[in-house]
């Protein structure tokens, strides 16, 4: 763990994430004479129709679905599809984003269906799914890490639903990096601590610059016993890229 903070020169920076068509890291690489790396540490895989079948909970049972990401579409057609399970036509589909909704369209003929959609949380859905509480059965397709925010809302409201677990989270195998060392290493989620662990238990901080983003991910690093260099959002520093600016002005003045 680091002592204190010393802005030694930073040359390469790997962030935890898929690397992005457009992104204003790239003016950072290009202003400060970076080498900036793009390693997702966490992916999605899809349980088995085996697997799911041990939760004993059959979609054909439910009149409604809720769709809280894109993974969740893919996966419960994709699970629909390995069980034989036959979709009705009388399925209504409540999806947390207009996105979402709009991303329906690869899977049914949208103007044939009822279909619901909110601008960005479970609360934009509320007076839709109010209307149907009574009459509908709720189905929340998931990975293992939840939906908290929407089951909270669900068992508040006195729903009649039930959680499925169609896919989850896991740590990417990342071995090929072992002997690679960065400047400083970007994350955004827990999950991309804990990976980190997972790959190499041994992890020594030493040198190394950890920037994160967000309350849980800073917890998640803080008890991993690691120093935490740059931190985001913070008032005057709502995203990454300007609190890693902010570091490269001390850390690399000359650029």
């Amino acid at each position: 763990m680091a002592v204190k903070e010393t802005y030694k020169r930073v040359k390469t920076i790997l962030v935890s994430q898929p690397k992005p068509e457009r992104s204003p890291y790239y003016q950072l690489e290009e202003k400060y004479g970076l080498t900036i790396d793009w390693r997702p540490f966490i992916h999605v895989e899809g349980l088995s129709a085996k697997d799911f079948r041990k939760f004993k909970v059959y979609p054909e049972e439910y009149t409604a679905i809720i769709f809280t990401s894109m993974y969740s579409v893919d996966h419960f057609f994709r699970m629909c599809e390995e069980l034989r399970y036959k979709i009705s036509e009388d399925l209504k589909y409540f999806c947390l984003t207009e996105s979402i909704a709009n991303y329906l369209q690869k899977f049914i003929v949208y103007r044939k269906r009822k279909v619901f959609a909110g601008k960005r949380t479970i609360q934009d859905l509320k007076p839709a799914m109010m209307k149907h509480r009574d009459k509908e059965k709720f189905l929340l397709p998931c990975s293992n890490l939840g939906a908290q925010d929407v089951t909270s809302f669900l068992k508040d409201n006195k729903f009649d639903y039930q959680e499925a677990m169609m896919y989850q989270t896991v740590s990417s195998d990342l071995s090929d990096l072992r002997d690679i060392f960065y400047d400083v290493l970007v994350f955004f989620s827990p999950l991309g601590i804990k990976s980190l662990f997972d790959n190499f238990p041994d992890f020594k901080q030493n040198e190394t610059r950890f920037a994160v983003f967000g309350d849980s991910t800073v917890k998640a690093t803080e008890e991993a016993g690691l120093f935490i260099n740059i931190k985001a959002p913070e008032p005057e520093v709502p995203s990454m890229t300007m609190a890693l600016e902010n570091y490269l002005k001390l850390s690399n003045p000359d650029e």
